[in-house]
């Protein structure tokens, strides 16, 4: 066994408000590509800045049509074995929150407490008018652009529709970024899976972990801007490394448990 697989568990095991960082990372192994990365969608088109979108009636028709291609792939994307394992620390009493960065749903779609759900970037499911602030379903709306609709309006009162997930340049929700910092800041173990740690502001989160005096686990495939200030890096796939860390760490809780009564 891994030795970082090993000390991840006896973290997760002597931990008791557990603060699940999410990223990219964990979404591209339900294969959702990471929009970023080369050869992803802002790499090919170039990303839809959110000013340009509020103006441009072109802009706004350019991120319908690129939801015909993108969103199919976000609504058909299944939870994979990390989503199952953070379930299972809820289950375990452990975790606190999960805070992530992905906008496809999938740790709600996983069995999470959708309440334990902290989205810094909004939710590709759904969509809001601008105007008047009513909410619709994204499959909703997108079937109206498949019938020929290249900018549907609100049904509610004809104003600019946009999906709920934030938009290049565009400010994070207050409340998420608000409550994500409450959480690590109230955690003893920030558990970053995933996420490349390099997308401010969300990768200020981990931060205020360290800061509060929690510890800070990282599993991730490449190396992050904290692995010098974590307790345990472990380099890898997540959907491989975090459910054996986390089924390691259940075999020791059990002695603790059983032993208490």
């Amino acid at each position: 066994m891994d030795t970082g697989v090993r000390q991840l568990a006896e973290l997760i095991a002597a931990s008791e408000q557990i603060v699940a960082f999410t990223g990219a990372g964990v979404s591209t192994e339900s294969g959702i590509p990471d929009f970023r990365s080369p050869g992803g969608v802002w790499d090919r088109y170039g990303p839809i800045n959110y000013q340009d979108f509020l103006r441009d009636p072109e802009s706004r028709r350019e991120t319908w049509r690129r939801g015909l291609h993108t969103y199919p792939v976000v609504a058909a994307a299944r939870p994979n074995p990390a989503h199952a394992a953070l379930v299972e620390l809820e289950r375990l009493g452990k975790l606190r929150a999960v805070v992530t960065q992905n906008i496809d749903g999938l740790h709600q779609a996983a069995g999470h407490d959708p309440e334990r759900v902290v989205e810094l970037h909004g939710n590709a499911h759904g969509v809001r008018c601008l105007e008047c602030s009513a909410n619709f379903s994204r499959a909703d709306v997108q079937r109206r652009v498949l019938e020929g609709e290249d900018e549907p309006a609100c049904s509610a009162c004809r104003g600019v529709l946009k999906p709920t997930s934030v938009s290049f340049g565009e400010p994070m929700p207050l409340e998420a970024v608000r409550r994500a910092e409450r959480e690590a800041r109230a955690s003893d173990l920030c558990l970053v899976v995933g996420s490349s740690l390099v997308v401010f502001p969300a990768a200020y989160i981990p931060r205020y972990a360290i800061e509060a005096g929690a510890e800070l686990a990282i599993v991730n495939a490449t190396e992050t801007p904290l692995d010098d200030v974590a307790a345990v890096v472990v380099r890898g796939r997540a959907g491989e490394l975090l459910p054996e860390a986390v089924a390691l760490a259940r075999g020791l809780i059990r002695p603790l448990t059983n032993g208490s009564g």
